[in-house]
């Protein structure tokens, strides 16, 4: 029986043009808007047929057609990552190529109760359209403008340049599975060196796979107004020379909303010249750790370490108790004073100052916060330089942890003129549309084998499989058992 073809081109046309001022405003298809439109019959033989330049129709042979509507994939660049990534990648293939990981998903909410009519934060209906995007990420490779963008970094060397010329994340390496309580288990294992990509386009992934679901008619004037708001408290004129960054990729409610972001923020906050300011006045915006964005919107790329490497080096140092130290001076020897800012809360700050001696504090260029009471962390660390015979003032103090704007004020108020100062902001830029973002992270839980663990200040931020090693570690390090 041939289909009815009444509705053949008016059908494809409506929808394109809806498609596009959709993707006009940098937005995803919503089903609610097209439903009445796609339960039309149409000619069969126009199987993926390119609506726009991000969307694809399938239309199933059959005298009753339906066809599917697929947002396009959320990560299209392998440089859609943080910047630490590839500066410890670049580390692990000179001194770790041969290190195998485990790494470990986790998401902190995953079992709270809600907000009245807000979606549960269950994520395994959602389980197949992650793995669906996962297989894709798999399939991408460097191109050569973006080889050519990190070969231009001062500490990116040539040998690395030429290994990524040659990957691509390997599907093997990673499984995706449901569980009966709704949420959903994600693990990474393999060699160090093959699976250090994973983290940040995976969570990115998560994250824009269930706002797509739970959130299809986002509230993006909501967005834009709180991102005015924010603006608005960072021009005012005693903050002229606070300074923020980007950090908020891997918890972002769309890549095309991050991008908005970035762009907004540069334009209203500026990168080397404050808009609308005296000739010489220096912008309010730093820069990002989204690396691909960096390149596409000129924007500086930041960052150095993340925890993950000094976790390896409990596995890959000589003993656990200075494997704090072995990492600190892998790290130098890979830059030899470049990237020089010191992740501080693997062990607590306890452990950190105590390894950290006058060595450290000359060598390195200052120390990044990213747990527990972010006053207090200054005040110890700046009264630590002093101790050493540093002047903090020659130093750098970055802000990290769970940022907000008026927060990064209130520090930026306190440590003025007595330090260097920097602030990364995350979830609060990226994902500030009036709906509870998801707290999920993937971290490194074993490396050739062995536990590894982080014991930061901030207690539920700590995550490791085995309470015997926990027990161990705290012991080793003389971390106090937190109730």
């Amino acid at each position: 029986m041939q289909p009815r073809n009444r509705w053949r081109l008016e059908p494809l046309c409506y929808v394109l043009e809806l498609g596009q001022q959709l993707r006009a405003d940098r937005w995803f298809f919503a089903w609610q808007v097209l439903a009445p439109i796609v339960r039309l019959r149409v000619l069969a033989g126009l199987d993926g047929t390119q609506i726009g330049c991000s969307h694809t129709l399938h239309l199933a042979a059959g005298s009753e057609l339906r066809f599917e509507l697929h947002v396009a994939m959320i990560i299209t660049s392998l440089l859609d990552t943080d910047l630490y990534k590839f500066t410890m990648m670049q580390a692990v293939l000179h001194q770790f190529p041969g290190a195998q990981v485990e790494y470990r998903f986790k998401c902190r909410n995953a079992l709270a109760t809600p907000k009245p009519d807000a979606p549960a934060f269950a994520l395994s209906p959602y389980v197949d359209e992650i793995r669906d995007e996962i297989r894709l990420l798999c399939t991408l490779q460097f191109r050569e403008a973006e080889l050519a963008y990190l070969r231009s970094m001062r500490f990116i060397k040539s040998d690395f340049i030429d290994f990524l010329g040659l990957f691509s994340l390997n599907e093997k390496y990673i499984t995706v599975s449901s569980m009966p309580t709704g949420e959903i288990d994600i693990t990474i294992r393999g060699p160090w060196l093959h699976t250090i990509l994973f983290e940040i386009p995976v969570l990115a992934i998560v994250n824009e796979v269930y706002f797509r679901n739970t959130r299809k008619l986002p509230d993006l004037v909501e967005g834009r107004r709180r991102l005015d708001v924010k603006i608005e408290q960072l021009r005012a004129g005693e903050l002229a020379d606070l300074k923020i960054a980007d950090y908020g990729t891997r918890r972002r409610f769309s890549r095309a909303w991050q991008e908005e972001v970035l762009r907004v923020l540069a334009g209203r906050l500026g990168t080397t010249q404050r808009p609308g300011a005296e000739p010489g006045v220096p912008g309010q915006f730093a820069g990002t750790s989204n690396v691909l964005f960096a390149l596409k919107l000129g924007l500086t790329p930041l960052g150095t370490m993340a925890h993950e490497y000094l976790q390896a080096c409990q596995a890959l140092g000589p003993r656990l108790r200075d494997s704090q130290i072995y990492g600190f001076e892998t790290w130098a020897k890979e830059y030899r004073g470049d990237l020089g800012i010191a992740l501080s809360d693997v062990y607590g700050l306890d452990a950190f100052l105590r390894d950290f001696d006058m060595y450290f504090c000359k060598l390195f260029d200052g120390a990044r916060h990213d747990s527990g009471d972010p006053f207090q962390w200054g005040e110890r660390l700046l009264a630590h330089y002093t101790r050493n015979r540093v002047d903090p003032r020659t130093k750098t103090l970055i802000f990290s942890d769970s940022l907000t704007v008026p927060r990064t004020i209130e520090l930026y108020q306190q440590f003025r003129g007595r330090c260097l100062l920097a602030f990364g902001i995350g979830t609060n830029l990226t994902n500030d549309l009036g709906y509870e973002p998801l707290q999920i992270v993937i971290k490194m839980v074993r490396c050739n084998g062995q536990p590894v663990a982080k014991l930061s200040d901030t207690p539920s931020k700590n995550m490791c499989d085995d309470e015997r090693y926990l027990a161990y570690l705290r012991q080793v390090f003389d971390i106090p058992q937190v109730s």
